[in-house]
Order: C-alpha cells, then structure tokens, then sequence
C-alpha cells in the first residue's frame, strides 16, 4: 500500500533502557479520510530483521459514500504484507488478483520483477460506512529473491495459528514462537505476530532473532519498569529475552527477523539491494511498462517529482 500523500517522517522521539535500545514515537500525519503513522524508516531506525517500512493505518471511521482509494501503483523487489485489525479493503493487482482483505487475514504480495496494485473500499461498503483500522508493512527480499516472479498469497482468520493461554492471546502472522509456525512463507526468516495481554499479564519474548521491535497498537506495557503507551515503537536489543507486563488490557505486535546481508535503498515504493534498480523502475513507470491492474487500467499514481535521492536502508547490523 501506498499513502502518497504522507511524507516520509524522519523526527520522533528516541529514548534507550537497557532491554530497549531505541523508543520511536511515530508521526502522525492527517491524510484527511484517517490519521497514518509511520514508525520505519525514520532517523533512529530504519530496518528491524526484513522490515523497512511500518504504518498504522487509523482507526479511521467513514460515513457513507467514502472509503480510501489508493490508486494502482508500483513495487519491485519487496513483499507488502497487509493486516487489518478492523475493516475490509479491496485488492487488486497485476496478476489479476481481486481480493477482499479483512481483519485476521494475511496478506502477502511479493513484488520481485515488478507488481502493480491498487487498494480501495468497495462500493458496498461506502453505501454503509465502516472503521478502518490495521498496519501496512514492507519486507526486503534477498538479493537472491528480489528479481524472482511476483506473487500474491492470501491467508484466512481460520488459517492463522493462534494461541491463548490464559491473560495471553496471540495470532502468529509470520515464522515461529512458542512452538508453533506460520502457515505463511516467507523470502527470510521473519517473525511478526499480533498479541493480545490483558491487565497484569507477563510476556517473554524470546531472543531467537537477532533484530526484534515491539509497536503497542493500543494500551500501555511495562518494560524493565518503565511504561510505554500507544502508537509507540520499542526497538528491543539483541541476545536477550524481554519480558513486557500489561498495565492495562494491551493490544501490541511484535516483528522482526534475520538482517538482509547489506543495506537496502528505497524511494517512493521501490526498495532494492541497487540503486539502479530503483532508477530503472522509475524510468519504467513512467513509460507505462508495468502490467496494468484488470479491472482498474484507466486510473494510476504518477511517479513523483521529488527530486531526493533514494535513502541507504539498515538494521542494526552496521555495513561499510
């Protein structure tokens, strides 16, 4: 998904603990129909494990006769992966693509040599309003997968593993945790899962990936003794387990995974390994070379007149 309207948000506040190397309060920028706040990249951070870009989308509420409408657009060598915690989108692709994208669900599209998509609400639920809310989130691919054929792979509610143990809850999106693996296949070793903790309830998180980040989607948790409340991205440190208590009922996502094995460059939607890769995209999207989206051919997002450079992307892992 791209929000074109948002610009790239590079301050935010940064603090360090000794469970937590960074907290990253994104910002909030108001795009009109919802509020989008973007915690990667920013200045502090801009890769955990695969992860170079994270928005939360909402919660937005729509009357009748709105919705979003994200015109079709362009990626290459990247995977989206879209999670609704409420609300539906619509999707559609160059690969013919149509599918109803609603909470619980995952939804992968690995652009590789190139994918068009565009993402809107549908004209029934624009006749009836709806609340909006979920993340968007880009994963690098291995230099390996990146110009690999593009693909898009849906995933249900029911699909999803999910495990309940008491104050806990948690639905595990992508890799494995306590035991159990996701059905969802991805190009690296990632892990992101969605937690639910209710009041008083402790969480370890184990130090089985090297880079790990925990964003609190609503509520507050208890770090080492210190609190951290919504819409805050706590970049944990490597090598240790953390453990999070809930101060109140906490609803939080935890991601991360295995490094790329050199920095990533990314502009507007394109993220690659090559500089000229992304020059070479550009130049094809204003062409019009990419496949159009079936069904929605007539209408796109023009490629920008920023002028800035594309940004050198990394993790924690310095590279010269």
């Amino acid at each position: 998904m791209s929000w074109s309207p948002c610009p790239d948000p590079t301050l935010g506040d940064s603090a360090s603990v000794d469970a937590v190397e960074t907290v990253i309060v994104p910002r909030a920028v108001d795009l009109g129909e919802m509020t989008v706040r973007r915690s990667l990249p920013t200045r502090q951070r801009q890769m955990v494990g695969p992860f170079i870009f994270f928005d939360q989308m909402g919660p937005a509420e729509f009357l009748t006769d709105q919705g979003i409408d994200v015109r079709p657009h362009p990626h290459v060598n990247l995977a989206t992966v879209t999670y609704l915690l409420e609300g539906e989108i619509l999707h559609r692709d160059s690969l013919g693509t149509e599918q109803a994208i609603r909470p619980g669900a995952v939804n992968w599209m690995k652009a590789g040599t190139g994918i068009v998509h565009s993402e809107r609400t549908s004209d029934a639920l624009k006749q009836t309003g709806q609340r909006l809310f979920g993340l968007q989130t880009w994963v690098a691919l291995p230099e390996a997968e990146e110009e690999t054929a593009p693909a898009f792979h849906h995933h249900g509610v029911d699909d999803i593993p999910t495990i309940t143990d008491g104050a806990l809850s948690l639905r595990l999106i992508a890799g494995e945790m306590q035991g159990v693996r996701s059905p969802l296949k991805t190009a690296s070793e990632t892990l992101y899962a969605d937690f639910s903790l209710e009041r008083g309830g402790r969480f370890q998180i184990e130090a089985s990936h090297e880079e790990r980040a925990l964003y609190i989607l609503s509520g507050s948790l208890s770090v080492e003794g210190i609190q951290h409340g919504n819409a805050t991205l706590l970049i944990l440190r490597s090598g240790a387990p953390v453990e999070v208590k809930a101060t109140e009922s906490t609803r939080f996502m935890v991601f991360g995974g295995e490094p790329m094995e050199g920095p990533r460059y990314i502009w507007w939607n394109f993220v690659s390994s090559r500089l000229e890769r992304i020059e070479q995209a550009k130049e094809e999207w204003r062409q019009g070379r990419f496949d159009t989206v079936p069904g929605d051919e007539e209408d796109f997002i023009p490629l920008p007149e920023d002028k800035t450079k594309p940004r050198k992307a990394i993790g924690g892992r310095a590279f010269d």
